[in-house]
């Protein structure tokens, strides 16, 4: 990793901003009744992703990195279930789901293999 871009270079915080337009670009065409609702709610939840990644990757410990990735795993896991809600309500384009759960899928896995990995503590 390069030490000038850090957490800009990891290929999961990337895809976790991808993530992140996916995410507002959709939520933009939900009833304006869930803006403070499921809207509001999504949106936090994604940003929470690569806001953490961020966070433990400038931690000292691999514990507290490991910290932050869990809670990242755990807004991943959030938006997972507000997603599906929002795809059984028949909010926003339904051409739009697969690719959102794809990136969603892959930076979980990511996420997942980083907190499994030794180096990083628990």
């Amino acid at each position: 990793m390069n030490e000038n871009n850090g957490y800009k270079d990891l290929i999961v915080w990337q895809k976790a901003m991808d993530l992140v337009v996916l995410i507002y670009r959709m939520t933009d065409s939900f009833p304006k009744s869930e803006l403070f609702g499921l809207t509001s709610q999504m949106r936090r939840a994604v940003i929470s992703i690569p806001s953490n990644i961020a966070e433990g990757s400038r931690r000292k410990t691999g514990k507290d990195k490991c910290h932050f990735y869990t809670m990242s795993f755990g807004s991943g896991s959030e938006l997972e279930t507000q997603l599906e809600a929002a795809k059984r309500l028949s909010f926003g384009a339904k051409e739009g789901y697969p690719a959102t759960e794809g990136v969603l899928s892959e930076v979980l896995k990511m996420l997942n293999k980083m907190i499994g990995n030794s180096e990083y503590g628990y």
